[in-house]
């Protein structure tokens, strides 16, 4: 019962602030929060990255292994995406199997990744049929502080970008770049009662309504939608959504030096 007035009051805070275009930690309605990002963090990896986003933090390791294909597609490798939301990230979190949201967050983003045709595959065979170069993304989250499909979908993708495929380890020549050829990146809104707000944080994430996450690619294109909740958009609702992740797609790859060509 505390916990609901809590959220009530808080709800209504909220709307208050969005009514004069503002938020409760500063930001702007469409603004995202600041981001930074560290690449090389794991030695052992083939590739990793940290992401802070906002109060969100994120590990991601990428490695790469040797194994046999799917039957369906014997001449191009395997993608692999995983999340786990460990404990001391937030209290909302418990130990033992998967649960439902880490199985969310591992989808939108492995979704975000496949969309995109983000990894060559049919450059990751060894022998069709026989041997391929298996590709396991693993995301570790540090800190929930709200939005941790955009955090997460980030670290993957810097962690791609700066992987490498170990060939010599297994006899297959010289080691060489995981070929990366496209660049998503997700940009989550919510939509609470007086408005929309982009990349929410923890608490207007407990208060929205629904939720829209959409992922482009660095020619702006749309790759993948995943919405969350039970609330309604309307058509210009989600027009306004995806304008904003195309426009802040767009600033955080600059920034990062991700597809600019």
């Amino acid at each position: 019962m505390e916990a609901d007035v809590v959220s009530d009051l808080k709800r209504d805070y909220i709307n208050r602030l969005l009514v004069e275009r503002k938020r409760i930690d500063g930001r702007s309605p469409d603004e995202l929060r600041h981001v930074e990002v560290q690449t090389g963090v794991v030695t052992s990896a083939s590739g990793s990255a940290r992401v802070r986003w906002g109060a969100t933090e994120v590990m991601v390791g990428v490695m790469v292994e040797q194994g046999t294909p799917f039957p369906d597609t014997p001449d191009r490798g395997v993608l692999v995406t995983n999340a786990e939301l460990i404990p001391m990230a937030s209290p909302h979190f418990e130990p033992g199997p998967p649960r439902p949201e880490s199985i969310e967050l591992a989808r939108v983003v492995d979704r975000g990744i496949r969309e995109a045709q983000t990894i060559d595959l049919s450059k990751m065979c060894v022998t069709p049929k026989e041997k391929v170069y298996l590709t396991y993304v693993d995301m570790h989250v540090l800190d929930y502080g709200g939005n941790l499909f955009d955090a997460g979908l980030l670290g993957a993708m810097m962690a791609l970008n700066t992987a490498t495929v170990p060939a010599k380890r297994f006899g297959n020549g010289e080691d060489f770049p995981l070929p990366v050829r496209h660049y998503p990146i997700s940009i989550t809104s919510v939509k609470v009662q007086s408005g929309l707000l982009v990349d929410p944080n923890l608490d207007e994430e407990r208060v929205a309504e629904t939720r829209l996450t959409v992922t482009t690619d660095e020619n702006g294109d749309v790759r993948a939608m995943q919405k969350g909740l039970a609330g309604k958009l309307t058509f210009e609702e989600v027009q306004s959504i995806i304008q904003a992740s195309q426009r802040c797609g767009a600033e955080l790859r600059k920034r990062l030096g991700l597809g600019v060509r």
